[in-house]
């Protein structure tokens, strides 16, 4: 769209003091929400709740059609508030911004701009975390896709995949440090391309090697969303031998059938990807693995989805998500034959899950008795002694919880050693043993 946010501040912002941001979409959204946030107080603007606020600005997705739908319904709701006299503007930025602005324009009059997607520069800091709990941030490293998958619209809405400088990122990871972050979250649409514009080469792993020999606080580093046609022997190497890297890797695989893996343009077979899961788990012992499916891809059939739920058996992950595939113009799969009914898209969806509810359950099992770090997030609304907090395993708002039983009260982002004594579905239930102060 070529509007930022500095242009609608010289233009029309200039006198709501209070401005309120609604952040919709994945946690890349979130950083970029805070980086609006930061740019609206270096403007002399005060920070709202949605109550107290003149002005609305909604971060906007509109990866799939219920991203769209979702942004869609807030920015509506924003507009009723507006008509009722409670804020004065509303601003949508973001994806859909980007994506449908000047169609947008003409639709919603009501809203005061469309301020698109802001772009990243490889060398300016990242904003503090003003959107999560002091004890964990997200770092984003890279914007945008190295990858054409043929289903994936993001290219087209972020532009060229960039990469942020190194030693600019390293300062970030400080800063954080020495706020007392307990957990970074390394995220980017693909972060195992990190360096391959700037440096020519593959440079996630010697980056998470110098975060991890350089923080204090900082105990968990966890990185999201592996390419897995990218993921480099260095890369594994540095996760098992680094203590403070989290034994985790989510790692989309969307498919497992070669014919689907061939029109998805995902550049990986089913034997390489069988073969890459194998090295993993032989380089890092008891790593827990996190992958997506999307199902309902034009041109599969009742086989391919019967090949991907004995991968699930044969191969089993320990989180799992499932999708339908949403036909987005843009793509090069909009315009393949075979498109597969909605219906017929959940209904293999739901009989994925059920699988998967299965393989989770099993491997869940195994972890009863098992001693393990928990971070602890709050305390549950309904009972003094019973904390919610995550495992290694969990990453935040996606995985499940663990459930930790305390008689000594426990505080947002403490470490606790729990003992596990049950099974919740995707949750767990532990008896903490020892506390750290």
């Amino acid at each position: 769209m070529g509007k930022t946010l500095q242009d609608f501040h010289q233009q029309r912002l200039k006198n709501e003091s209070r401005v309120a941001i609604v952040n919709l979409g994945c946690v890349r959204n979130t950083v970029d929400s805070q980086t609006m946030m930061a740019t609206l107080e270096r403007k002399g603007h005060s920070l709202a709740s949605l109550e107290g606020a003149d002005a609305v600005i909604v971060n906007t997705c509109s990866f799939i059609e219920s991203a769209k739908k979702e942004s869609i319904d807030a920015i509506l709701e924003l507009i009723a508030l507006k008509k009722k006299g409670k804020i004065k503007k509303v601003i949508v930025a973001g994806c859909l911004a980007e994506r449908y602005g000047s169609q947008l324009v003409s639709e919603l009059k009501e809203v005061d701009a469309f301020v698109g997607v802001q772009a990243m520069s490889p060398k300016a800091l990242q904003a503090k975390a003003y959107l999560t709990p002091p004890h964990y941030a997200y770092l984003k490293i890279c914007e945008s896709c190295f990858n054409k998958c043929s289903f994936c619209v993001i290219p087209k809405i972020k532009g060229r995949f960039i990469s942020r400088d190194m030693e600019v990122v390293l300062q970030d990871v400080r800063r954080f440090d020495e706020q007392g972050v307990k957990e970074l979250n390394i995220v980017g649409q693909d972060i195992t391309a990190y360096g391959l514009d700037i440096y020519r080469k593959k440079n996630l792993a010697e980056l998470v090697g110098k975060i991890a020999r350089e923080v204090k606080n900082i105990e968990w580093i966890r990185f999201l969303y592996a390419y897995p046609a990218h993921i480099t022997d260095e890369l594994l190497d540095v996760m098992a031998r680094e203590p403070k890297i989290c034994k985790y890797i989510d790692v989309p695989l969307q498919h497992i059938s070669d014919k689907v893996l061939k029109a998805m343009n995902r550049r990986i077979t089913k034997a390489q990807t069988i073969a890459l899961i194998e090295k993993i788990r032989r380089k890092i012992p008891g790593v827990f693995l996190r992958t997506t499916f999307i199902v309902g891809f034009p041109g599969e059939t009742k086989k391919d989805v019967e090949e991907l739920k004995a991968f699930l058996v044969d191969h089993p992950f320990e989180r799992v998500g499932v999708f339908t595939y949403s036909h987005e113009e843009g793509t090069k799969a909009y315009d393949l034959s075979g498109q597969v009914p909605q219906k017929v898209k959940e209904a293999r969806a739901h009989e994925l899950m059920k699988e998967q509810e299965k393989v989770a359950q099993r491997l869940h099992e195994r972890l009863i008795g098992r001693e393990m770090k928990i971070l602890i997030e709050e305390r549950k609304k309904d009972d003094t002694t019973i904390y919610i907090g995550r495992s290694e395993f969990d990453a935040p708002d996606v995985d499940g919880v663990v459930y930790v039983k305390s008689p000594r009260p426990l505080r947002q982002g403490q470490f606790v050693s729990a003992r596990i004594t049950q099974v919740l579905g995707y949750d767990l239930m532990g008896e903490a043993l020892s506390v750290r102060q």
